[in-house]
C-alpha cells in the first residue's frame, strides 16, 4: 500500500519551466490567501486567532498593524509554499499544507484552506508514487475542509468540500492512470521495437551468411586448386583464378544488393559518369531464386564439385519469399558439401508436389577419389542450417538435415508454395 507501484513509480523528469510554474503558483496562491485574510479581518476576530494583545480591536485596526500582517503572511505562506514542490514531492507538499491548515489559524481560513488543499490534493493523487498514502492523505484533506474549526461543519462547508475537492481528486486519479497507461504503451512499444530489431538482425545475419559463405568457400577451393597447379599447369591455374574472380564479383553484387536494401539512397543516381547506368541496374537486380540455379551449379562445378541437377515441373510463378528460400537451401547445402566433404558427387533435386516445393541435396560423402584440389574441411559457425530451418518454418515448411544410410549427407526441405509468411498472416 505504501510502496511505489507500476510504471509511474519513477519520479518524473521535470523541466525548469514546470518547476518555475509551480513556484509561480505558490506565489500567486500566497497573494490570494493574503487578500482573503485581509478581507476576513474586517469582521470580528475568529476564536483561536493569535494576535498581539495591543492589537486587539476592530478589523480595521488589525489591517493597519504590521504585526497582524506578519502573522497572516506566516499562516498563509505555510499553507501555500509547499505548492512549489507539488509535482516534485507531491505527497510531502500535501502533508505540509494539510498540517498548516489544521494547526495554524488565520482569518478566512475556510477559503484559504481550499486554495491550498485542492491543488495539493490533486497533485498528490496525480503525481505521487505512493498511491495508498496519497489516498489516505487526500481523505484527511477532505476532513479538514469539511471541519474548518474542528467542530460541526455547516452545510455549506460540507457541500463545498465534496463539490470541489472530490472532483479534483477524481481528475488527478484519471491523469495518473492515463500517464501510467502512456508509460506502459511506451514500454511495450520499445519492447516490440527491440524484438523487431533482433529479428531483423538475425535475418540479416542469415542472409549475409548465405551470400558470403558460399562464394568465399568456392573462392578458397579455387585458390587452393590454382596454388597446386600453378607451376605445372599455368593454364589450369589461370582458369581457377578466373573462377575466383567470378565468385568474388558475384559476392560483391549480392552484398551490394543487400546493403542497398538496408539503406536505399533517396533520389540518388548511383550510376557513375560514363558507366551507362550499369551499377544502378545491378542494384535493382531481384533477389536470386530457382531461376538462378544453373549459374549456381556452374560455379560450384567450376570449383571441382560434380553436381547432377534435376528440376521437375515447377509452377510458372512462385511467391518471391519461397523462391528465395528454396534457392538458399540449395546454395547452403552445396556450400556445406564443399566445406566439409571436399568434392564428392552431389545431386540436387527440385520438384513440386501437392502444393509443396520439395528440395533435396544429397552427396556421396568424402571418398578417396575426391578432387585433389579440394580444400580441407573448413570450420563453420553453425548458423547456416539453423537459418535455413527458420526460413522454411517462416513459410509453414520444414527442413531436415542428416547423414544418409548409405553414406554422405542429405538436406531435404518442404516449403508450401502458396502460403504467406506466418508473421504476415497474423497481422
Amino acid at each position: 500500500m505504501w510502496q511505489p507501484s507500476g510504471p509511474a513509480s519513477q519520479r518524473p523528469d521535470l523541466t525548469g519551466r514546470a518547476i518555475a510554474a509551480d513556484i509561480a503558483l505558490a506565489a500567486v496562491a500566497t497573494g490570494a490567501g493574503l487578500i482573503v485574510a485581509g478581507y476576513a479581518a474586517r469582521n470580528p476576530v475568529p476564536p483561536g486567532v493569535a494576535v498581539p494583545a495591543r492589537v486587539i480591536g476592530g478589523g480595521h485596526q488589525l489591517l493597519n498593524h504590521w504585526g497582524w500582517w506578519q502573522l497572516a503572511l506566516l499562516a498563509t505562506a505555510a499553507r501555500m509554499i509547499p505548492l512549489a514542490g507539488r509535482r516534485l514531492f507531491p505527497l510531502v507538499a500535501l502533508g505540509l499544507s494539510l498540517g498548516a491548515c489544521a494547526l495554524i489559524k488565520v482569518p478566512g481560513a475556510n477559503v484559504i484552506n481550499f486554495i491550498a488543499l485542492v491543488p495539493a490534493g490533486y497533485s498528490a493523487v496525480a503525481h505521487s508514487r505512493y498511491r495508498g498514502a496519497a489516498m489516505v492523505t487526500a481523505a484527511a484533506a477532505l476532513f479538514v475542509l469539511a471541519f474548518p474549526e474542528q467542530g460541526q461543519p455547516s452545510n455549506f462547508t460540507l457541500l463545498m468540500a465534496f463539490l470541489v475537492l472530490i472532483p479534483a481528486l477524481i481528475v488527478g486519479n484519471v491523469s495518473h492512470q492515463w500517464r501510467r497507461r502512456l508509460l506502459s504503451l511506451n514500454a511495450e512499444h520499445e519492447a516490440a521495437t527491440r524484438q523487431a530489431l533482433e529479428l531483423e538482425r538475425a535475418r540479416l545475419a542469415s542472409e549475409l551468411h548465405d551470400v558470403v559463405t558460399h562464394n568465399v568457400s568456392v573462392m578458397i577451393v579455387q585458390a587452393g586448386a590454382a596454388r597446386q597447379v600453378l607451376a605445372n599447369a599455368p593454364d589450369d591455374a589461370r582458369e581457377a583464378l578466373l573462377a575466383v574472380e567470378a565468385s568474388g564479383r558475384a559476392a560483391m553484387t549480392e552484398l551490394r544488393h543487400l546493403l542497398g536494401l538496408l539503406s536505399p539512397p533517396a533520389g540518388e543516381n548511383r550510376a557513375g559518369p560514363g558507366d551507362g547506368g550499369a551499377t544502378a541496374r545491378e542494384d535493382l537486380r531481384p533477389q536470386p531464386g530457382l531461376g538462378q540455379l544453373r549459374p549456381l551449379i556452374d560455379r560450384v562445378s567450376a570449383a571441382g564439385l560434380a553436381v547432377d541437377l534435376r528440376v521437375g515441373d515447377l509452377p510458372p510463378v512462385l511467391p518471391p519469399g519461397v523462391d528465395l528460400a528454396a534457392f538458399r537451401v540449395v546454395q547452403e547445402a552445396l556450400t556445406n558439401v564443399i566445406k566439409h566433404a571436399g568434392g564428392p558427387p552431389t545431386s540436387v533435386s527440385v520438384d513440386y508436389r501437392d502444393g509443396d516445393l520439395l528440395v533435396e541435396v544429397a552427396d556421396a560423402g568424402p571418398t578417396a577419389a575426391a578432387s585433389p584440389a579440394a580444400a580441407p574441411a573448413l570450420p563453420g559457425a553453425g548458423r547456416g542450417l539453423a537459418g535455413l530451418r527458420e526460413r522454411a518454418e517462416l513459410y509453414g515448411g520444414e527442413l531436415e538435415a542428416g547423414p544418409r544410410p548409405g553414406g554422405g549427407w542429405l538436406v531435404r526441405a518442404r516449403i508450401p508454395a502458396g502460403l504467406l509468411p506466418a508473421a504476415a498472416a497474423g497481422r
